[in-house]
């Protein structure tokens, strides 16, 4: 829960000490939080038509920091929507609960994985907010690594 009123706080701050405010219906810039699994921050810049995103979750098992680069696409008749496709990579620290719960006498700590992402991104026309909604398909390497397909989640940021 600090963690999350953390986050709350970190948005707070950033929108009111912005300079600029991307108030169209396309931003270069956006920070603000992810939901799903727990809570996250997230840092989307876009570099051209793509954009590069940062996300660190925090939630009771641990951390994961998770860096992609996104592929994005307009959709027709739908000003600010935008779908968007891509790769990306990350690594997570679980803490001895997770361990202890999922796998009884494993000490191990970190894993480091390769991740895709696929969704929609929807920037809202006259405001500084923007909202996205995505899948997270990842690989973990290692010991007890392997497929997960329930990452991903719902982002609502404030755009620069």
């Amino acid at each position: 829960m600090k963690k999350l009123i953390m986050a709350a706080v970190l948005v707070t701050v950033s929108v009111t000490f912005a300079n600029a405010q991307s108030k169209g219906s396309s931003y270069k810039t956006a920070l603000g939080v992810k939901f799903y699994p727990g809570a996250g921050i997230t840092l989307k810049h876009f570099v051209d038509k793509n954009a590069i995103e940062g996300i660190a979750y925090f939630w009771r098992d641990g951390i994961r920091v998770t860096g992609l680069y996104e592929f994005h696409g307009n959709i027709n008749g739908a000003p600010g929507l935008k779908w968007y496709v891509g790769p990306g990579a990350h690594v997570g620290f679980w803490n001895n609960r997770y361990w202890n719960r999922n796998y009884p006498g494993y000490d191990g700590g970190a894993l480091i994985g390769i991740d895709g992402v696929l969704g929609l991104d929807y920037k809202f026309n006259g405001a500084p907010i923007n909202m996205s909604v995505d899948w997270q398909p990842s690989f973990e390497f290692g010991d007890y690594g392997g497929w997960s397909g329930n990452w991903g989640g719902i982002a609502i940021r404030y755009t620069f």
